[in-house]
């Protein structure tokens, strides 16, 4: 069975979007893109790139898989096995491909990820794809969350939990802060909500 690992970078509001540049999504007049690059540290890169070289398939929303794909197949340096990965792309619009080893799903999405979990294989590692990880909250498909938490709130823009999220408990397996402040954390899926009261 294969886990779908979440990566994302965020504020402490929870906005996810544009983090690497200010052109990478302008959604809604969002107008702080690339607010991730202050804080990028050696620390985070060594861990991405810890994270990203393991045996991985992607599964991209169509708007990150296009950022992608005008980068990472001619960066296969930075990103070692990177095309040879198969590239899952959920879109109801796109259909062309733009770089080696694409799958496209269009119809039966929730159904057609579970079944890819169920296969053997590397795990799903979904990077970006703000609209495609709240189809996967909703429908509790993710196993693993290696969260990048910046210091700074922005108020406005897209967040890594919107409206539809199931109630999900995680545990916390690992976290580390860096020298700019970044706290590094990673959480594994655990279960149920539990709640209780303090006191009789």
């Amino acid at each position: 069975m294969r886990k779908i690992i979440v990566l994302t970078f965020v504020t402490l509001d929870g906005v996810m979007q544009a983090p690497g540049g200010p052109q990478e999504d302008t959604d809604g007049g969002f107008e702080y893109g690339g607010w991730v690059v202050p804080h990028f540290d050696e620390r985070i890169g060594a861990i991405m790139h810890e994270q990203m070289t393991v045996p991985l398939d992607l599964l991209l929303g169509r708007k990150t898989y296009e950022i992608f794909a005008s980068y990472w197949p001619t960066h296969e340096g930075e990103w070692p096995g990177i095309n040879s990965a198969t590239k899952y792309v959920v879109s109801d619009t796109r259909t062309d491909s733009l770089w080696d080893n694409t799958v496209f799903i269009k119809d039966n999405v929730v159904e057609e990820i579970c079944r890819m979990k169920q296969q053997d294989g590397p795990d799903l590692q979904v990077h970006g794809s703000s609209q495609l990880l709240q189809t996967l909250f909703k429908h509790d498909l993710v196993d693993d969350l290696w969260i990048k938490i910046f210091p700074i709130t922005l108020g406005t823009g897209k967040r890594l939990f919107g409206e539809g999220t199931m109630p999900a408990a995680f545990k916390l397996t690992h976290s580390e802060p860096t020298p700019s402040g970044v706290i590094v954390a990673r959480y594994e899926r655990a279960g149920e909500v539990k709640t209780g009261s303090f006191g009789a």
